[in-house]
Order: structure tokens, then C-alpha cells, then sequence
């Protein structure tokens, strides 16, 4: 096995018995880089000469013997709306093109302090708005199982980059499934966190109530690894909380006494077949480890989707306002200071973000803000009680990540509505801020991989890692990588 198809604790525990060393372990994952990036297009910015120094200095001190963080060596990739000082963060957006950050994300600097190296900034939808990176300014990102298709989205670039073993693991955000959706379309695992578990500060707004910093890997070990270096509270964000840390190993018991419910709201028309039948079969999977299977209702789950993409806009409307042509990024010239407002945007932002703005500004607007955005609102408080009821009966509640496998590229994209419809098994765990993740689950008739999703109650998440390692263990379906 190449360094670079490593887990991250494989990874660590070879560097800390020097069975090789972190340049060795970097130079692996740029060699994957140099020979399938063209192809896969995960990446906006590299940076070599950075991380091969970074690998030197951890070398150095593991040969002094030094006391090692827990991430220390390891290579992974960062989403490029997460800062990083000193470096582009463009968000995937020409409004951001040449926009240097000035300080680091909290994330950012917490991956620092865990000793790992960063080695790039991978491609996203643009402001994170999209689900199959076909929306990024600069690039389209190919799903590494099949490059005619989409990796999913927003975070497309982090995944598609962990998939192909470029780096061993990666940040990524999610709004509303963009590290849990492209995991499914990709064969990873995405773990999207409860909110407030991680802080915000540096990642670039979308929507605000809904974004959180997920983690991307090969799995829920490693998913769960990155979750421990990058979580807890912080005093530049507010949202953020103090909780117990994070497990990082989980043991390889049977599942007896887990109750895992499965609302028939998840399997209504509109599955895939295929998606369907792999489903089914990892529910029984899990019956067979010990779980005890609870069919049950969440009625108001079928109201997420409209939720979600009535108050998501109207955040990204607000949020966005700062893109001004005043501050910082783009500036294109006008007669008077509205006419520079109107060309920076109209050149700056793409057709998806205009979208969503003006969606969000109509549902703010006056004579309408109580019928659409305030109404949103009140669903999405029954929703939370709705999840809050549920998890007094079950311990985790599993579904298919997302209807379908990964689509070709173009196919979706003159459809917005057929688009959004990629999200509506993911967002109900944004609506609600419970954890949920997406691991690998087997694959289509067609080769292409399938996710089980799960969530938890809030700060739940060793409950639902247990349950989703577990599966993982029995099927290794994990195991499986693209042919490229």
C-alpha cells in the first residue's frame, strides 16, 4: 500500500515507529496530486514548497523525540472558503480572486497546533452554494469513480481529493449536506458535527445558522480524528460551546441495545433503485450487528427542504451584502458609489449566488417577510422539537444520504429545482443543528457509490460514530477505491 492510501492513524503511528518519515508521507500525497489532478481538478491552490517544509520540521522533531500532537505530519487539505493567513481564499467566487486572508481560521489554527500540514485549498461551488461544484468560478471538479460525473457539493474539492488519495484527510463546510453529500457521491466519510461543536470564525458566511466545519476521510475513525483537533469553543464566535471531546476509537462490539430508527419519509418516491436496495441491505446490517430496528414518522421532515431553502437564501443575502466593491475583493469602477456596487457585483458573483440573493432579499422584503421567512422560522422550531421527541425513543436515525448516485456533469445544472432536490436527506440536519454523518455503503449496478446517513441527538456524536464504525467494520465497504 502507497503512504498516501494510509488512514491518518495508520499514518501517525508509521511516523511515530519511523517506519518512515513525514516527507516521505508528503512527497506520497503530491505524487498522487501530479498524477491525477489534472484529471480530478479538486484543487484552486498548492502549496509544495510549504508543506514539504512543514514535513521537514515534524521529521525533526520526531527525531529529537519530542512530544507529538496529535495530527503531527499528517497531510491534509482545507476548503477554500476556510481562511488560511497569508494565503488566497477566493470561496470559488472572482469577487474573492485575489482576496489574501489576513489572519487564520480558528479550524485552520487549531489543525496548526495538531501538527498537521496543510498542503493545499480545494475547489468548492461558489460562497458554498451548489451541490456539484459545477458552480465554482474556476473549475469543474470530476468524481474520481467515474470523471464524467460530479463529486457532489459544495465541499466537492475536499472530497474528491480525499477519495483520490491526494491527502489523507480535509476540512470542508457544511450548510445543508456539503461534506455528507459528495462523501455519498464519492466513497468517503462526511461527518458534519452539531452546531456549535466547532467554531465558525474564518469560515466565510453563507448562512450562518446553518453553517458548521465538517471533516472528510477515508473513515469514521479518521473522520472523527479531525473532529477532535478542530472542536471546542472559541471565544471569536459566540455559537460555539464547550463539550466533552470527541472519541477517536471506537471498539469493535456488536450494536446490542442501539435502537436506530428509519422514518418511511426517507424511502418515498423518488429513490433511486439502486440506492434503495443498498439501504436496505446496511439496515440490515445493522439488525444483524445487534441493533434493535424502530420504524417511525418525522412528518415535518418533508418540510425541511422548503425551510431550509427559504431562510438559507435570506442569510446569503445578508451575509453577502459585504461583498461591495468597497472593503475588499473586487472593485469595478462606476459614476457614483450604487453604480460601483451594481458592476462589482454583476462581474464578481456568478448566476447561482445572484439567485440565492435575490430569493433571500424577496423573502426579507416587506409586505412578505411574515409570510415566507417568519413562517420558515416557526416550521423549523417544530422540526427541532420534532427531532428532540425522537431521540427519546431511538438512538440514531439512518436513511439514504442523498436519492441518487452522482449525476453527470451538466445534467442538473440549467435545472436549479432538480439541483436542490440532491440535498433533501441532508438538510433536515442543518434545520434541526443535530450531528449526522454519511459513510460509504456499497455501490449502484453501475459502479458508483452509495452513502448510509445518520444522525444523533445533539452532542450525540459517539453514539452515532459507534453505530457508524461498527457498520463500517462489518461491511468495509471503505476498503473500496476509484480506479484512476
Amino acid at each position: 500500500m502507497a503512504l498516501n492510501e494510509l488512514s491518518i492513524q495508520e499514518a501517525s503511528k508509521g511516523l511515530r515507529d519511523k517506519k518512515f518519515s513525514s516527507t516521505e508521507l508528503v512527497d506520497a500525497c503530491f505524487k498522487s496530486v501530479k498524477k491525477h489532478e489534472k484529471k480530478v481538478d479538486a484543487f484552486l491552490n498548492l502549496f509544495e514548497k510549504e508543506a514539504k517544509a512543514g514535513a521537514k520540521a515534524a521529521d525533526e522533531k520526531i527525531s529529537r523525540g519530542d512530544k507529538l500532537a496529535m495530527l503531527e505530519g499528517i497531510p491534509v487539505a482545507v476548503k477554500d472558503n476556510i481562511l488560511y493567513a497569508d494565503h488566497i481564499c477566493t470561496a470559488g467566487s472572482k469577487i474573492l480572486e485575489k482576496y489574501n486572508a489576513v489572519y487564520d481560521a480558528t479550524v485552520v489554527n487549531k489543525l496548526k497546533e495538531a501538527g498537521a500540514i496543510i498542503i493545499g485549498k480545494t475547489n468548492l461551488d461558489e460562497f458554498a452554494m451548489g451541490s456539484s461544484t459545477e458552480n465554482s468560478a474556476f473549475k469543474t471538479t470530476k468524481n474520481p469513480w467515474d470523471l464524467k460525473r460530479v463529486p457532489g457539493g459544495s465541499s466537492g474539492g475536499s472530497v474528491a481529493a480525499v477519495s483520490a488519495d491526494m491527502c489523507l484527510g480535509a476540512l470542508g463546510s457544511d450548510t445543508g449536506g456539503s461534506v455528507r453529500q459528495p462523501s455519498s457521491f464519492c466513497s468517503t466519510v462526511g461527518l458534519k458535527p452539531t452546531y456549535g461543536r466547532v467554531s465558525r470564525y474564518g469560515l466565510i458566511a453563507m448562512a450562518s445558522s446553518f453553517d458548521q466545519v465538517g471533516t472528510v476521510a477515508g473513515s469514521t475513525q479518521d473522520a472523527a480524528w479531525l473532529l477532535r483537533a478542530i472542536e471546542g469553543i472559541d471565544p471569536k464566535d459566540s455559537t460555539s460551546m464547550k463539550v466533552e471531546p470527541i472519541a477517536t476509537e471506537f471498539p469493535d462490539e456488536n450494536l446490542k441495545g442501539i435502537k436506530v430508527g428509519v422514518p418511511k419519509e426517507f424511502f418515498d418516491e423518488g429513490l433511486d433503485a439502486d440506492v434503495r436496495a443498498r439501504i436496505e441491505e446496511s439496515i440490515k446490517k445493522l439488525e444483524e450487528l445487534g441493533a434493535k430496528i424502530v420504524e417511525m414518522e418525522l412528518p415535518h421532515s418533508d418540510y425541511g427542504l422548503a425551510v431550509y431553502y427559504l431562510l438559507m437564501p435570506s442569510e446569503v443575502s445578508s451575509n453577502l451584502a459585504r461583498f461591495d466593491g468597497v472593503r475588499y475583493g473586487l472593485r469595478e469602477k462606476g459614476k457614483n458609489l450604487l453604480e460601483v456596487y451594481k458592476n462589482t457585483r454583476a462581474k464578481g458573483f456568478g448566476p447561482e449566488v445572484r439567485r440565492r440573493i435575490m430569493l433571500g432579499t424577496f423573502a426579507l422584503s416587506a409586505g412578505y417577510h411574515e409570510a415566507y421567512y417568519g413562517r420558515a422560522q416557526k416550521v423549523r422550531t417544530i422540526i427541532r422539537k420534532e427531532f428532540k421527541e425522537a431521540f427519546k425513543k431511538v438512538d440514531v436515525i439512518v436513511g439514504p444520504t442523498a436519492p441518487t448516485p452522482a449525476f453527470k456533469i451538466g445534467e442538473k445544472f440549467e435545472d436549479p429545482l432538480t439541483m436542490y432536490l440532491s440535498d433533501i436527506y441532508t438538510v433536515t440536519a442543518n434545520v434541526a443543528g443535530v450531528p449526522a454523518i454519511s459513510i460509504p455503503a456499497g455501490f449502484t449496478k453501475d459502479n458508483l457509490p452509495v452513502g448510509l446517513h445518520l444522525m444523533a441527538n445533539y452532542f450525540d456524536e459517539n453514539k452515532m460514530l459507534r453505530v457508524a464504525n461498527a457498520y463500517e467494520q462489518a461491511s468495509e465497504w471503505y476498503k473500496e477505491i476509484p480506479n484512476l
